[in-house]
């Protein structure tokens, strides 16, 4: 009988090594808010702070929201990373980390308080569409 890890292709491990980078990643910034829960005094079960209580709202709100949009992409991400790498694992990885290195400037920008900061060069995250690609090829 074959070994089941046989039929993943051998570069595939940079496939993990990079879901395991995201979700790190994701734990940081989810670090990240609870830092900003302190410091604008936005206590659970609270999701976001509303201006007419909290004067700091949009600060905490951006950077709730930042993290909020990652988790919702994260099931995507994953599932597009894994499925590209099994035909192209070192293509996909690439991409992954690039798309992850995105999310990283994406949330940096949108931290600001500013959402239009998250572009300056969160459109790397562009690169998530080529993930999506690689699947059909």
């Amino acid at each position: 009988m074959a070994n089941s890890l046989e039929s993943f292709p051998k570069e595939f491990g940079f496939v993990v090594l990079v879901l395991v980078f995201y979700s790190l990643f994701n734990m940081w910034m989810a670090f990240k808010v609870g830092k900003a829960r302190k410091k604008y005094n936005v206590f659970y079960p609270i999701l976001y702070a509303l201006e007419s209580n909290n004067k700091d709202a949009k600060l905490f709100n951006c950077v709730q929201r930042e993290h909020q949009n990652s988790l919702e992409m994260m099931p995507n991400f994953y599932a597009l990373l894994v499925l590209g790498g099994l035909k192209h694992p070192e293509v996909s990885a690439g991409l992954g980390l690039v798309y992850t290195v995105g999310r990283y400037f994406y949330f940096k920008g949108y931290s600001t308080g500013d959402p239009n900061n998250r572009m300056k060069l969160g459109y790397v995250l562009v690169f998530h569409h080529f993930i999506v690609s690689i699947k059909f090829f």
